[in-house]
């Protein structure tokens, strides 16, 4: 179809937003996606791949890779990319979302805080693998998850997110999207899916306080239920039709500003995948703009880190909700949602990557910038979010000065974005983090991504006998 001109008769007088974004989905082709889009989507597989192999070895991972593949077939044509093993579908797509989630690398969308990779594409590329698809479908199956699921995020709003995690909710529905397209399921069996992936739509934030695991288990539960939603709607299964706007849907049980109008925004018109960002600290999306405006500070006064007395950094209400209970983090990946330990890490080490996450966040400095870092709610910031992610941060110094940085467009949004350069310089050393794949496999998977638009089938991404 051609999408733009199809749209216009998606919402009839008896239709309903969600039918609207099932016809969308089931007839979408490559041919109705700019070039732009598809360039893009590239681009943000090549980044999960990274952000994926990253997460070997990291201990909730590990955990629940065995369990998945205790429950799963031996073998199968679905890849694990952690451990180059072959299952079916399901159990290669939870695994590969919690993998993919943990490095705090994957991409986010800014207007919806939705982080599409970690459920898209274990979905995407799994199903792509066990049906031989080409890898255009791929694409346009990816695309398909991401506008859909982008605007669920969108439509649930900011209460929404304040106690429940998107990617874990929203992150159903893009999964189910994603699977139903590459099933090539009909309107009205992808209404069946988005009904049947919506009623298992769960994540909550009081993980955080605990330091516990729940994230990664957000990202593989999105993806499996999604994809069983979209295999059980091709057998027949049905979903509730009304299940985001109706009087006992989504909406009604999980926000108190949902807005139905951004379900169909512009569909097909308005890309929102080329909206994405890509992640360039490895932590929570919610410090990057602060560590970016302090990055700025440090670079422009050539400070020190035992030069600064104070920190304020002026921020949107959901970073105080994400990063404010995060007082004293106890793991790594807890610490990667402390706005003290990031910027102490920008301060004493220069960035907040992944070796610094590793081997200092509890180093003496880092501890003592962090207890100098306070937040604070800034009406500019919190008035810009979440369509814009502001960077304000004012230091106070020992020798008297106080000086303020301020990022508009923090590094990795779609107008400061990372190139393909530095996105192939970013999957490689993710790759590399802990021996995920060599560099010489990582550059033939680069090689893959860039061509894949023209893959007559997508098969396995990894060499089995270099594991």
């Amino acid at each position: 179809m051609n999408a733009p001109t199809e749209m216009n008769h998606l919402m009839t007088v008896d239709s309903t937003p969600e039918l609207a974004l099932a016809r969308f989905a089931a007839g979408l082709q490559i041919g109705d996606i700019p070039e732009p889009v598809l360039r893009r989507a590239e681009d943000l597989l090549l980044d999960w791949i990274g952000s994926t192999l990253a997460g070997k070895g990291a201990r909730p991972v590990e955990t629940l890779t065995r369990f998945v593949s205790a429950m799963g077939p031996a073998q199968g044509s679905s890849e694990i990319l952690i451990n180059r093993t072959g299952s079916s579908p399901l159990m290669a797509a939870m695994a590969n979302a919690a993998a993919s989630h943990f490095a705090e690398q994957d991409d986010v969308h800014n207007g919806s805080v939705f982080h599409p990779a970690a459920v898209v594409f274990p979905v995407a590329l799994a199903i792509a693998q066990a049906q031989s698809s080409s890898g255009a479908e791929l694409l346009a199956a990816a695309v398909a998850g991401y506008e859909i699921g982008i605007r669920v995020g969108e439509f649930l709003g900011r209460s929404h997110y304040k106690i429940f995690h998107t990617t874990g909710t929203a992150g159903a529905v893009a999964a189910a999207v994603t699977a139903g397209r590459l099933l090539s399921l009909t309107p009205e069996q992808m209404s069946n899916a988005i009904g049947s992936a919506g009623t298992q739509a769960s994540g909550l934030w009081e993980f955080l306080r605990d330091a516990a695991d729940s994230k990664q288990l957000h990202t593989a539960h999105a993806a499996g239920a999604g994809l069983t939603a979209a295999y059980l709607a091709k057998d027949g299964f049905t979903g509730a039709r009304r299940i985001l706007t109706g009087v006992q849907g989504m909406a009604a049980g999980m926000s108190r500003d949902a807005d139905a109008d951004r379900l169909t925004d512009r569909l097909g018109t308005r890309w929102t995948l080329a909206e994405t960002s890509f992640k360039f600290h490895a932590s929570c999306r919610h410090t990057h703009p602060a560590a970016d405006a302090l990055q700025q500070i440090v670079l422009r006064h050539k400070l020190a880190a035992e030069d600064v007395r104070a920190v304020t950094a002026q921020v949107h209400q959901a970073a105080i909700d994400v990063l404010g209970p995060v007082t004293d983090p106890q793991t790594v990946h807890q610490s990667k949602f402390s706005m003290g330990t990031v910027l102490g890490l920008v301060a004493v080490h220069g960035r907040a990557g992944l070796a610094e996450f590793d081997g200092h966040y509890k180093d003496a400095a880092v501890v003592a910038f962090h207890d100098k870092v306070r937040m604070v709610l800034d009406d500019e910031v919190d008035g810009a979010y979440p369509i814009r992610w502001i960077g304000k941060v004012v230091v106070d110094t020992h020798d008297g000065r106080t000086l303020a940085g301020r990022v508009d467009e923090p590094k990795g949004d779609p107008g400061n974005t990372l190139d393909r350069g530095e996105l192939e310089e970013k999957a490689i050393r993710l790759a590399l983090y802990r021996d995920g794949a060599t560099e010489a496999e990582m550059r033939r998977v680069i090689a893959w991504v860039w061509s894949l638009a023209s893959a007559e089938r997508v098969g396995m991404l990894l060499d089995r006998e270099s594991a």
